[in-house]
């Protein structure tokens, strides 16, 4: 299987939600924040595919968070929710590929644990347009805070 930036997604090329990625991971660390970094490791293989491993335009940076993910959410079967509550983070930023699958997984698992989550809906894309904007749309809303990139660079800045 390629690299999940390099597949057909929608609205947004990999590539792009990529970049933006690196470009909040970035905005995180600026004010102290903690940028945790997901990715999957398919069980039950002897060796991983080709692609599996962190993009390397991520360049996780010292005091970055890596979570390896056996299931579809980054909090089902990891450390993740023990490493946000040592830490004291009541809220979670979810963005990346695919936004109906890895995000919302992970963003309603976060709504169950209790925290504030946060949607940045231009730095996500989906497998399929429409299951993207129906996720966006209607699921989103619902569970936590829906915003750009730029609005919440926005609010992590001092006022």
């Amino acid at each position: 299987m390629p690299r999940i930036v390099a597949l057909d997604t929608a609205p947004l090329a990999g590539p792009m939600v990529l970049e933006r990625c690196v470009a909040l991971a970035k905005a995180t660390r600026s004010v102290g924040g903690l940028v945790v970094n997901v990715r999957v490791e398919r069980p039950g293989l002897d060796a991983q595919p080709e692609g599996s491993g962190l993009a390397p335009e991520l360049d996780p940076q010292p005091g970055d968070l890596e979570i390896v993910k056996r299931t579809i959410g980054a909090f089902g079967r990891t450390s993740l929710d023990d490493e946000l509550q040592s830490r004291g983070i009541e809220t979670v930023a979810l963005a990346g590929i695919a936004t109906n699958f890895g995000v919302e997984s992970t963003g309603r698992a976060a709504d169950d644990l209790g925290y504030n989550t946060v949607y940045l809906t231009d730095a996500m894309t989906g497998l399929d347009q429409q299951a993207h904007d129906f996720a966006v749309s209607y699921v989103f809303p619902r569970l936590g805070t829906v915003c750009t990139g730029t609005e919440y660079v926005a609010a992590l800045s001092p006022a």
